[in-house]
């Protein structure tokens, strides 16, 4: 079970305050964990590697309850394979976070009075160095503070030189093998951030809006279109009709006039149309809208750009130099006073895309930018799943996998920043193209230039499990830690971040995989589900509960509800729970300790042991073998219950309460529970340790003596069973419960002594009459007991003189007057669901109800009437 007995270290200090202080441990113990080095991970080990790259946080961020639910889980892991004996490399690092950082920069411009345009591109640049160096990273400190323990040694930075490095060199890769292109297409563009940003950087929200319906053309050559962008029909250049709509095909290959302008568009035929949706026909606007574009390739069409970076109207005409927001009010209007507004709906609710970085509207825009093909690269993504090289848990989320990577278009990758690793590719002023790699110098002369744009912050962290080890070097830490062994992370950037990874892992590193598994979490929520939003008022930082309640109740909390692939409700009342078990974990190793458990020598033969000593023993090795069952399908819910019952019910509960009477005892009995609790908390806490660490290091190492729980070795189910045993405590748990659940009935106090008859001969429960009548504070039965109350249970016999300690016609008075209205409450359900009318009429939920109410009345009818059968005659 434990390896402690052959290494017998030294007599440990018995000594613990009465109450646990997190405050005044956490902080200390942390530093102590670090400069012990228990989180270095060493290269040139002969363990076997276990890696884990966390999921880099934006050097922006701060720790959120979705980074500590995450955190807590990948500490686990990582923890327990230490413990196992595993070279355990948890690599820590952050993003460099492009549109956020050089947002959080150009705000602190402002209010200065200056623009980045000021400074020029290279201070500027140097100005976000400064404010990474003196502001950023604050979460890699909020990290320590929850305990993460990762190898600090191997910090990593997306800016960092060793990154850089391969960003250019699987960049140039890339482009040789011309999987990456330049090409004018539609993007998503944020007028504020002034950059094209990726599809999982816009946030979808419900918009009040207008629908205007617009009648284009003259005469008999008239068609109807509805839009919620009025002001983008300034760069139609097409009406587009299903070509087998019977109403248009007179004006299908015809132009007809495009109000507002002075030019004539014609009426083409695309199947993309659905002629059963609004009036059958859509305007076209190519330069504004990607299936607009797409229509105007099929055909040929002019794609006419009408607004400018900034989102300004840039028509020529009366609306040139306005907002896009104004430009729409005033189109509409203008139309209104033609005639042309056929109908209008207001407010019209739609889906509208925002910046998810400042929340300004996106504008569809089209503009030359850079491509990667990901044909090739996401079949290969794929197939690494179909094929098991890499699993996804649960499994039931392949599905959202594949059908991101198997309908995945091209991935622009070119942002409009100064801040990120710029694009290295040169033009010359002949039109030379020319893409430089990392080893390689750039062109120079007259007319040459670099391109503006820098890399999607997603292309480098695409590189995150290959490029923190060293990659594009064969490096030891590359050789020894890729693949990486899991990969955890929210359900929410499968298509962000794991697609890509897997896409730049299997390209870059010849067909090997990033990861083993990619075990994916839900999202945290507020305790009644709700989304965490600063519009909803319900955000919660971990670190206030982690100065009121410890990290441990905080990081044991989110464990417990860690269904995998499930969204994680939370509420402060969970966390202190969570706090009270790590108080009853403190308090019962206190009395342990001070009771003279201890891990010195073997353990005692079975032979030796009590039933209750085995009884434990038995549950002890099977919550062991429970628990690895657990960690290995990534059941981190249910692993934290099974340790939660397992320590509180079973070991606090019950063993600490029947070893009270061996101690009082003393003898040979009494060495043997010692002996054998020290055992029980040693693999408890060690078990405990990789949710719960702070507390169970502070115990631990006072229990053995030992260095860190850190570097102990994890426990091992050691085969030993006894279900004599089990059944034997069952039963003396049953005979406790019942006459603790009768005494309350009856309204004893719990320190209240009763004179008490206990038949046991014959039973398995004869050994136990002391500790039953100690937890049940039963005293002997002397000359003048009467019994008033008898308790048949587990075939033992409890006899109850209760003569003197209640007032018997009063509790019969009380008990008859709860039955009239349990039987009211059955009489009245059972009414109405007899009622057919009723149940014709009422909704299933209500129906329900109240079969649950006659149910709960059944219930409690039984529950009264036992107790009042077994009350004396008054």
């Amino acid at each position: 079970m434990t390896e402690n007995a052959q290494q017998q270290p030294p007599a440990p200090d018995t000594e613990l305050p009465t109450q646990y202080a997190p405050a005044e441990v956490e902080g200390a113990l942390y530093e102590r964990w670090v400069d012990k080095g228990y989180f270095a991970a060493d290269a040139k080990s002969d363990k076997p590697p276990y890696t884990i790259v966390i999921p880099p946080p934006n050097v922006t961020g701060s720790l959120h309850l979705g980074h500590a639910f995450q955190h807590t889980l990948m500490d686990a892991l990582t923890r327990r394979k230490r413990m196992q004996g595993f070279e355990a490399l948890w690599l820590p690092g952050m993003d460099h976070a492009g549109i956020a950082t050089q947002n959080k920069v150009e705000q602190q411009l402002a209010e200065e009075g200056k623009s980045r345009h000021d400074l020029g591109r290279e201070e500027f640049v140097e100005r976000v160095w400064q404010w990474k160096e003196e502001y950023g990273g604050k979460i890699l400190g909020q990290m320590r503070r929850l305990g993460d323990g990762v190898d600090w040694d191997r910090e990593r930075f997306t800016m960092d030189e060793g990154l850089s490095k391969a960003v250019l060199t699987i960049f140039k890769k890339l482009y040789d093998d011309e999987l990456i292109y330049r090409a004018e297409r539609i993007i998503n563009w944020c007028p504020r951030c002034l950059t094209a940003i990726s599809d999982i950087e816009v946030e979808y929200q419900e918009d009040d809006g207008e629908l205007v319906s617009i009648k284009y053309g003259e005469g008999d050559e008239t068609l109807v279109v509805a839009t919620t962008r009025a002001e983008t029909m300034l760069g139609d250049t097409a009406v587009a009709v299903h070509p087998d709509d019977e109403r248009y095909q007179h004006l299908i290959g015809k132009r007809i006039k495009l109000p507002l302008t002075d030019r004539s568009i014609p009426v083409v035929a695309d199947t993309h149309v659905d002629p059963e949706f609004g009036t059958g026909a859509v305007k076209v606007t190519p330069a504004h809208d990607p299936n607009d574009f797409a229509i105007g390739q099929r055909h040929g069409l002019e794609s006419i750009t009408v607004m400018d970076e900034r989102a300004v109207i840039t028509a020529h005409g009366p609306f040139q130099g306005l907002d896009r927001f104004e430009a729409r009010s005033a189109i509409v209007a203008a139309l209104r006073s033609q005639g042309r507004i056929v109908a209008e709906k207001r407010p019209y609710v739609h889906s509208v895309g925002h910046c998810s970085r400042c929340k300004t509207t996106i504008e569809p825009r089209l503009s030359m930018q850079w491509w990667v093909k990901v044909g090739p690269l996401a079949k290969a993504a794929g197939d690494a799943v179909r094929d098991g090289r890499v699993k996804i848990h649960p499994e039931d989320m392949s599905k959202r996998y594949f059908d991101w990577v198997d309908n995945m278009h091209d991935w622009c990758i070119s942002r409009q920043l100064w801040w990120g690793h710029r694009i290295p590719v040169w033009y010359g002023p002949d039109g030379e193209v020319v893409c430089v790699g990392p080893d390689e110098e750039p062109p120079t002369g007259e007319g040459w230039r670099q391109d503006t744009d820098v890399l999607d912050t997603w292309f480098s962290s695409g590189l995150w499990p290959f490029s923190t080890l060293g990659w594009p070097e064969q490096t030891e830490d590359l050789r020894k830690f890729y693949p990486t062994d899991v990969l955890l992370t929210g359900h929410d950037i499968i298509f962000f971040w794991v697609a890509r990874m897997m896409m730049f892992g299997l390209y870059a590193m010849d067909g090997e995989v990033p990861f083993k598994t990619i075990a994916l979490t839900g999202l945290v929520r507020d305790e009644r589900g709700k989304k965490m939003s600063k519009s909803f008022g319900n955000v919660v930082d971990p670190l206030d509960w982690m100065d009121k309640y410890g990290s441990d109740a905080v990081r044991f909390t989110l464990a417990r509800g860690a269904n995998p692939g499930t969204d994680v409700p939370i509420g402060e009342d969970w966390v202190q729970a969570s706090r009270n078990f790590a108080n009853k974990i403190w308090n019962a190793t206190r009395f342990a300790l001070m009771n003279g458990a201890t891990i010195e020598g073997p353990l005692p033969e079975p032979s030796r042991m009590s039933a209750t000593d085995r009884w434990i023993l038995s549950r002890l090795n099977k919550t062991v073998a429970e628990v690895d069952a657990f960690y290995e399908d990534f059941q981190f819910a249910k692993l934290s219950d099974s340790l939660y019952h397992f320590a509180w019910d079973e070991v606090f509960d019950w063993y600490v309460e029947l070893s009270k009477t061996t101690f009082q005892a003393g003898g040979e009995s009494a060495k043997v529970s010692q002996r054998v609790l020290g055992e029980v908390l040693d693999v408890t806490l060690k078990l405990l340790h990789p949710i719960v660490p702070f507390v169970t290091d502070t115990l631990w190492t006072t229990l053995t003596g030992g260095e860190s729980v850190v570097i102990a070795d994890w426990p091992k189910d050691s085969g030993f069973r006894d279900d004599a045993a089990e059944r034997e405590i069952e039963s003396l748990q049953s005979v406790i419960t019942e006459v603790r659940r009768f005494r309350a009935d009856q309204g004893l106090q719990p320190g209240q002594r009763v004179p008490a008859r206990l038949t046991l001969d014959g039973t398995a429960l004869a050994p136990h009459e002391a500790a039953i009548r100690q937890l049940l504070r039963l005293q002997p039965e002397g000359d003048s007991f009467s019994a008033t109350a008898t308790l048949p249970v587990a075939g033992a016999t409890v006899a109850l003189d209760l003569s003197g300690t209640i007032d018997v016609a009063a509790e019969r008075k009380r008990l008859a007057k709860d039955l009239a209205a349990a039987e009211k409450e059955k009489a009245q359900a059972t009414a109405k669901l007899g009622n057919e009318a009723f149940l014709a009429k009422a909704p299933d939920n209500v129906v329900d109800k109240i079969r649950g109410r006659l149910a709960k009345a059944d219930e409690d009818i039984a529950r009264i009437q036992a107790q009042l059968d077994r009350l004396p005659p008054a």
